[in-house]
């Protein structure tokens, strides 16, 4: 994405390096490698005996001149991107073919084609026909006769490519008008074909019944150099009541006063953050939207399992309880399932009535409290449930109780989703703005031995992707954004990032790919991420925010996904700021011991650098934060300063780890390394073992990565990065151990690492608190595509794909730096 280039049609696989290291990532950089190569579309001619001529008299020289300048530069070369509209890399130059003469019409195989008709057109051997708009006849200089065709895409040619099993969610009919342009010989037409323009509907049903009579449509253009689907012309958005001018005293971030005063749109969002884990991403995202004059009202989930079934339910109690009008539900008939709710609504039932009596055996409810959809209880029963706090008994006594067993307490029931009507207590569909998450795919991960690769979405490991979907599906937001792991784009040819493109692009939302380095945004770690934007078609589609920092770079960009790497392109002027290490964000923080075990401690030290300057900052002195109501104490305290407490063996083997840059098992006595990096054992050594008589060095780090891996037990460094905060803490097969200190990293050195603000609290049992740390979306991150979101909103962002920030990460997050700006 950060590197400007057009692109043909793919007409043959590239085949792909193999990488290894940062040093071949840097050589990709200078040289990459496209998804769609820069070639012309291969088409063929028909047959021997077929007859291609224009029609009538040429276009008058002096209009065919004025129409399209380059055809007539006689001998004169230049770039085909400036006849065509496409960019393309410096320094790249094609000839663009010389005209002798423009037509309006053509004869091919006895069939009239006029200019801006839409036809099939030759492929190679055993290939589909293309598919073009034909915007150019001409006769060559030589007298070859040529037509320039504008390319549609079928969902197959783009990045969604092949859904195998799942191909049937693509519509057939469905094609991409493409920005793609180039010449081609006149008898490469086939045949004509009825394209029809249509108007991008949410409403897929609706969309079907006002479909025009045609072979083909098209509803969306798709950007080959981005890999990005977005609505061909602006759609005009709902009249809403709701809406309001954003004022120039929301203290947005370098948006001017006409820019805001002239847009009206909504200054307020309902985010829903799915899978939402200790928060981090939403959290990022309303602190990024908070600057530009954009509050996100945030709703967490944890499990979204059964949360789909739960919305469906609430919807359908909603309805029988007169709270939505006929217009409000009438959209969502087709994909409601029906919920078992039987209720006895029987007029002479007076079970409810104060002067009926209950039997030894009945107990009156007092008040429902909540309610989920699942198996609260754990006996294999899922279903509705509610939690009843029980007339007469305390809320130890709380129960869930199954909505059939609730047949006679209707008023009960009623009053409850009443309220919970009222106050939002669960979206229904239209209710929510932008749903962002990051659904787990751990049937991609190189850790499962049992990977499907022939049907990952078989794999129950992967079916949070399709839970993902299906509740964008049902609750129709007006913006998405997925985060997962870069393995989505390289696992079975990229299937679950293709199957999550194809299914946004099946809903019509429009949709953006990115990869993004946390470093880049300002941490002292690489963790590249893949994120997916989806916006409605009367909305902007943002963009992705390009970096702020160097990073040095630690893992492999997919390179057929090359195109989607948010960055500069290699010769574009930027100013970043130096990468930041690990010195940089922790060094601060006062030693604590292995078997640290407070949860809150004072600081006992100053700042040293600027990101702990703004790291440390208050709740209350944070953007987002302003209005909050702070219960910190007067003393700023450090929170989750401990670090896993290693067991006794670990413990001695991380104390003889030497403090130096680059140490590991490796330095270790006892053991050799040959020239072929991979280590052994010393046989001329004794093996040395610790207090409990299992050897210093284990066998499992001696075998990691067939021996050639300086991971097991690495001492990090000062002036280093981490490649990825993981959710263990163990030092087995990863560099965790604190340069100068017997432990390994704390859960807020690692937080720290991942952008989160000091006043974060994180809660659970030690481990689960690393896990929260290492699932986790970076903060500056979230930060950056909550901006990128807040712009897109407003309506103030344009059309490309990537946008500068005007702000820095750690910085940004301070309230007062952001009332001086």
């Amino acid at each position: 994405m950060g590197k400007s280039r057009s692109g043909k049609r793919k007409a043959k696989e590239v085949e792909e390096p193999e990488l290894s290291d940062s040093s071949d990532m840097a050589e990709m950089d200078s040289q990459p490698i496209a998804l769609v190569v820069n070639e012309p579309k291969k088409t063929k001619r028909n047959d021997a005996d077929s007859d291609a001529s224009f029609l009538g008299k040429p276009i008058p020289q002096s209009e065919a001149a004025e129409r399209w300048p380059k055809r007539y530069l006689s001998k004169v070369k230049a770039k085909k991107g400036e006849l065509s509209g496409e960019k393309k890399e410096s320094g790249t130059e094609e000839e663009v073919t010389q005209a002798k003469f423009h037509y309006t019409q053509a004869l091919v195989d006895g069939v009239v084609y006029d200019l801006n008709d839409d036809a099939y057109v030759k492929a190679e051997d055993d290939k589909p026909d293309y598919i073009a708009r034909i915007i150019e006849f001409f006769e060559a200089v030589d007298g070859e006769l040529y037509f320039t065709a504008q390319w549609f895409y079928r969902a197959e040619d783009t990045a969604i490519k092949d859904l195998r099993d799942h191909s049937h969610i693509l519509d057939k009919r469905r094609v991409f008008m493409s920005e793609i342009k180039d010449d081609n010989p006149l008898d490469c037409i086939v045949s004509k074909v009825k394209i029809a323009k249509v108007s991008p509907n949410m409403d897929l049903v609706a969309k079907e019944k006002n479909l025009p009579p045609c072979d083909l449509y098209y509803d969306m253009k798709y950007t080959v150099a981005n890999l990005t689907f977005s609505t061909i012309d602006p759609v005009s958005k709902p009249d809403s009541d709701t809406s309001s001018t954003i004022s120039s005293e929301s203290g947005s971030n370098n948006l001017g006063d006409d820019e805001r005063n002239q847009t009206s749109k909504k200054s307020e969002m309902t985010l829903l953050d799915l899978y939402s884990g200790c928060g981090a991403m939403s959290t990022g995202l309303c602190m990024g939207a908070s600057l530009t004059g954009v509050k996100l009202v945030t709703v967490r989930n944890e499990a979204a399992e059964d949360f789909l079934s739960l919305l469906k339910d609430w919807e359908k109690l909603c309805m029988d309880f007169k709270l939505l009008g006929p217009h409000q539900s009438q959209d969502q008939d087709a994909c409601l399932e029906s919920v078992e709710v039987e209720l006895d609504k029987n007029e002479d039932n007076t079970s409810d009535s104060e002067d009926t009596s209950l039997s030894s055996e009945e107990f009156e409810v007092q008040e429902l409290l909540a309610i989920c959809h699942g198996d609260p209880n754990k006996l294999g029963s899922k279903g509705l449930y509610f939690k009843v706090r029980w007339k007469g008994y305390g809320s130890d006594e709380d129960t869930w109780e199954p909505i059939d067993g609730l047949s006679t307490c209707q008023d009960k029931l009623k009053e409850f989703v009443t309220k919970g009507y009222k106050r939002n207590m669960l979206p229904l569909p239209g209710d929510v703005d932008f749903i962002c998450g990051g659904p787990p795919c751990q049937g991609v991960s190189g850790f499962n031995r049992f990977r499907d690769k022939t049907a990952p979405l078989k794999d129950i490991k992967n079916s949070q992707l399709l839970v993902y979907m299906s509740i964008i599906e049902y609750l129709k937001p007006k913006y998405v954004l997925m985060e997962n792991v870069v393995d989505i784009l390289k696992f079975s040819e990229a299937f679950l990032g293709r199957y999550a493109l194809g299914r946004l692009v099946t809903m019509n939302y429009q949709a953006r790919l990115g990869m993004m380095a946390a470093g880049s945004y300002g941490l002292p770690q690489f963790r590249m991420r893949v994120f997916l934007w989806g916006a409605q078609p009367s909305e902007k589609l943002p963009q992705y925010p390009l970096p702020t920092h160097e990073v040095v770079e630690r893992g492999v960009v997919p390179t057929e996904f090359e195109e989607v790497l948010v960055g500069f392109n290699k010769n574009e002027q930027r100013h970043l700021e130096k990468a930041l290490y690990l010195e940089d964000a922790i060094s601060d923080l006062p030693p604590v011991e292995n078997d640290e075990s407070q949860d809150e401690r004072p600081y006992e030290t100053l700042p040293r650098t600027e990101f702990q300057k703004y790291i440390r900052l208050k709740r209350s002195d944070v953007v987002g934060y302003e209005n909050s109501s702070p219960q910190s104490p007067q003393k700023a305290m450090l929170y989750d300063h401990r670090p896993l407490q290693l067991n006794q063996d670990d413990y001695e083997r991380v104390c003889q780890i030497p403090k130096k840059k680059g140490a590991n098992f490796r330095d270790l006595p006892g053991l050799l390394v040959g020239p072929d990096n991979v280590v052994s054992r010393d046989p001329a050594v004794e093996s040395v073992q610790v207090s409990s008589g299992k050897l210093l060095v284990p066998e499992y780090a001696l075998n990691y990565v067939r021996g050639k891996s300086t991971k097991p037990f690495g001492r990090t460094w000062w002036d280093e990065t981490i490649g990825t905060v993981v959710t263990r803490a163990e030092p087995h097969n990863q560099i965790i151990i604190h340069p100068e200190q017997d432990r390994v990293l704390s859960v807020r050195e690692l937080a720290r690492l991942q952008g989160f603000p000091d006043f974060y609290k994180l809660s659970g049992p030690i481990k689960q608190r690393y896990m929260q740390v290492g699932n986790a979306v970076a903060v500056p991150v979230g930060i950056a595509l909550g901006y990128t979101l807040g712009l897109a909103s407003q309506g103030l962002s344009d059309d490309q794909p990537l946008t500068t920030l005007p702000f820095r990460f750690p910085k940004c997050i301070s309230s007062s730096e952001r009332l001086e700006r």
